[in-house]
């Protein structure tokens, strides 16, 4: 069953340990997890198949190195909007921008507070400029650009 937004779920330490291991590697087989548990593999794959139809696994992605596809620039745009009614049709928007990897509805100075991906500067000004400030609502943008990324990570059960 599918949890609803304000309801959460109960973990026991064999559903922790499964979650931790498939959060570092999503490609661990069910075997080596249950004979890292001790448990049957059956078991094992029933517990994840219940994580998820809770809502609490969504999915499983494979991460790769953007800078091996020549994306060297990672920046983060603070976005003010014109009313805060105009977040849906803009989020809309960023949405077709391939480079926009994440939007996030925020608190403080910006509306919005999105992440992008570009190749080089240039690219960066060419999305700003030609896409991102374009949007009918954006009423101007900030720019920070990150020098580097230490920490990726999932949160610990």
């Amino acid at each position: 069953m599918k949890l609803k937004d304000s309801q959460s779920i109960e973990l026991d330490g064999i559903d922790k340990i499964i979650l931790n291991n498939l959060s570092n590697n999503a490609r661990l087989s069910v075997a080596y997890i249950a004979k890292l548990v001790g448990i049957s593999p059956t078991a094992i794959h029933q517990r994840i198949h219940k994580l998820e139809n809770s809502g609490l696994i969504t999915g499983t992605r494979i991460e790769y190195d953007i800078k091996v596809l020549g994306y060297s620039t990672v920046a983060f745009i603070g976005i003010f909007l014109d009313k805060s009614t105009s977040y849906n049709a803009v989020v809309s928007e960023l949405e077709a921008i391939p480079e926009v990897l994440e939007a996030h509805f925020t608190t403080g100075n910006y509306s919005i507070f999105a992440k992008i991906i570009c190749k080089d500067n240039n690219h960066l000004m060419k999305v700003l400029n030609g896409s991102v400030q374009s949007i009918k609502g954006i009423v101007r943008t900030e720019t920070i650009i990150s020098l580097d990324q230490r920490i990726n990570r999932q949160l610990k059960l």
